[in-house]
């Protein structure tokens, strides 16, 4: 039994990739260039601008545009922020037990706060989640265990009675390295690094349904 499960929020909680990946397409409007499909650009959207930005420009820090077109990036993509993104196939229906049992959930991620809260008030569940941590709510990200400690201290839990639940190498390492127990969801973005079965994940699960079973809640 777990008293709290936290989740990273791209690629976990909610399938962001559709709007990002159109903010990226925009720029490549700016440029003339053709746009990129959604799906190439999909296992690259958990890295954030720089992991799209080098998916889709194949831009790196330190190119001499790379500011512009960073800031550029997130001014599209927070015109256009919740368009075609929605929860992953489970995530509401987990959400309802987890609070049927009184257990609190919350938002761990790097993604800043001033594009995390009004993702996820249009989604409706920012007043439901117990605590929302984003990338610059502490002082370091993950995969710092920073954040999560920060999660912890706000839900009042202990992070070893916490689940958290990530699809990429960081959102694993923060959650080990906090002390918590960790999944990693075969469903999510996943990267282009080490295959998801090396991360050093407690558990791993191909549908969000398969958390209940782990939080001990069915």
């Amino acid at each position: 039994m777990f008293d709290a499960v936290l989740f990273d929020l791209d690629g976990t909680f909610a399938d962001t990739a559709p709007d990002l990946a159109a903010a990226l397409n925009r720029l490549r409007c700016d440029l003339d260039l053709e746009p990129v499909p959604a799906g190439r650009l999909r296992p690259f959207t958990s890295q954030g601008v720089r992991g799209m930005l080098r998916a889709g420009l194949d831009m790196r820090p330190g190119d001499p545009s790379y500011a512009e077109f960073y800031d550029r990036f997130l001014h599209y993509y927070s015109q256009d922020i919740c368009v075609q993104t929605k929860l992953f196939p489970g995530v509401d229906e987990l959400l309802g037990c987890l609070e049927r049992r009184g257990a609190p959930w919350g938002i761990v991620t790097n993604k800043a706060q001033r594009f995390t809260l009004p993702l996820l008030a249009r989604l409706g569940y920012a007043k439901r989640a117990a605590c929302v941590v984003s990338g610059d709510s502490a002082r370091r990200a993950k995969p710092t265990p920073q954040p999560m400690h920060l999660a912890c201290s706000l839900i009042a839990r202990d992070a070893a009675c916490c689940l958290y639940v990530g699809d990429d190498l960081r959102d694993i390492e923060a959650g080990r390295a906090a002390g918590m127990v960790t999944v990693a969801v075969r469903y999510g973005y996943l990267g282009d690094g080490d295959p998801i079965e090396t991360w050093g994940a407690d558990h791993l699960v191909e549908h969000a349904g398969e958390i209940a079973a782990l939080a001990g809640i069915v």
